[in-house]
């Protein structure tokens, strides 16, 4: 998100406030933890028969969706879909549901943090959402959720802390950012299919904030080397595949910047003991949606865009589209061919998805096959960017 240069109150800053009131802001409003193996949603994995009579391991897909990022005008949507009071924000996810849910395991980028039960609640540029979007996440059909990103210390340990007790209570996994020490050094181990699945998550900056005193670990930050040893940490803990999640690049940029780019090489071509380290790279904080591309043989999503933000201002100050359309990533892995080789992505695909802030509601364009020639349109915009680095040659195939 629009990045600030310290807290917010400190008179130095102010102007470059000013400046950076764009990405994150939303228009005028009219409209993790210690590693607990569990099945996928689909049940207990079903042994299939293999050479010799041992049970082989099944495959499992995965999807992964962008920012979920709470404008002061998602938050007043959120209450009026609430019946009894309080916030509903299951009903703004629900045309994404059957993809997120049908997947055996699926991962959101939780953007902002939570402020206490009953308010005050607060969109750009400090964020403080309410935390029933955890229960909402937990209905779609999320598992585990990146936690790292430039807002994360928006209210400091406190709102870090009541956001990561929140996925806890709604069952909702997470990786990014801590609460002790302990948790900070332990991969989130999530089960699928046959698979032990690692999330790592990281972010390029905390928008200036320094991590609480006494609590270096608080957010993990994005740094190659870091990368590289969880990485190689979590195959040692048990992960057969490791997804790395990352809050980069620039915003407003549908082509990915030249950081995203070298890191990404570097990343997918670190290997241990002829395997790679890396099996899948899923990107965030763009804004907009950015290509897929298949890099030394391990997919990388650049950025997937917005999921649920209000109507998104630009560095322009102008209302910017683009900032309400993204993509569902979508990977069919398969077990191994041979021992000690790696888990296969043997199917790739894009579901492009907009949020349609008059309605407050995600819609699917992969499945909206009568849409009106609007929605036809994004769903073609999006489609160019994310296949604009050749990915289609590599297989990826638009999905429903």
């Amino acid at each position: 998100m629009t990045s600030r240069s310290g807290p917010a109150g400190v008179a130095a800053l102010a102007a470059v406030l000013l400046a950076a009131a764009t990405g994150c802001a939303g228009g005028p409003a009219p409209a993790g933890g210690a590693p607990t193996p569990r099945v996928t949603k689909t049940g207990p994995a079903v042994p299939s028969a293999a050479p010799g009579g041992a049970s082989a391991p099944t495959g499992f897909t995965l999807v992964a969706s962008g920012d979920v990022l709470p404008h002061d005008s998602i938050i007043r949507r959120a209450a009026e879909d609430s019946e009894g009071g309080g916030y509903d924000f299951a009903p703004m996810f629900a045309g994404v549901k059957s993809v997120v849910s049908g997947a055996d395991l699926a991962i959101c980028h939780m953007e902002t943090v939570y402020g206490k039960g009953g308010g005050p609640y607060t969109g750009y540029p400090a964020f403080k959402s309410p935390p029933e979007v955890a229960a909402a996440l937990k209905a779609t059909g999320y598992d585990s959720c990146s936690t790292a990103s430039n807002h994360t210390l928006d209210d400091g340990a406190d709102g870090l802390g009541r956001t990561l007790d929140a996925l806890d209570r709604a069952g909702v996994r997470h990786a990014g950012s801590a609460r002790t020490a302990e948790e900070a050094a332990k991969p989130t181990l999530l089960k699928a299919g046959g698979a032990t699945v690692a999330q790592l998550a990281y972010t390029y900056d905390t928008n200036g904030y320094p991590m609480p005193e006494g609590q270096p670990w608080a957010v993990r930050m994005l740094d190659e080397r870091q990368v590289i040893a969880d990485a190689r940490a979590a195959r040692a803990a048990g992960a057969d595949v490791v997804v790395v999640s990352v809050h980069w690049g620039t915003e407003w940029q549908t082509e990915p910047d030249e950081r995203q780019l070298s890191l990404g090489r570097a990343l997918t071509a670190s290997q241990s003991g002829g395997r790679p380290d890396i099996d899948l790279i899923i990107g965030t904080h763009a804004h907009v949606p950015q290509a897929y591309e298949k890099v030394n043989g391990t997919w990388i999503i650049y950025g997937m865009g917005d999921q649920v933000a209000g109507d998104m201002i630009n560095h322009e100050g102008a209302f910017d589209p683009r900032g309400n359309q993204g993509s569902i990533g979508r990977f069919t892995f398969s077990p191994p061919r041979t021992p000690g080789a790696r888990w296969e992505v043997t199917r790739a695909e894009f579901v492009p998805q907009w949020f349609d802030t008059g309605r407050g509601r995600v819609v699917n364009l992969g499945a909206d096959e009568g849409s009106s020639p609007n929605r036809s349109d994004i769903r073609e915009a999006i489609r160019q960017v994310v296949l604009g680095r050749g990915a289609a040659k590599d297989g990826l195939v638009m999905g429903k």
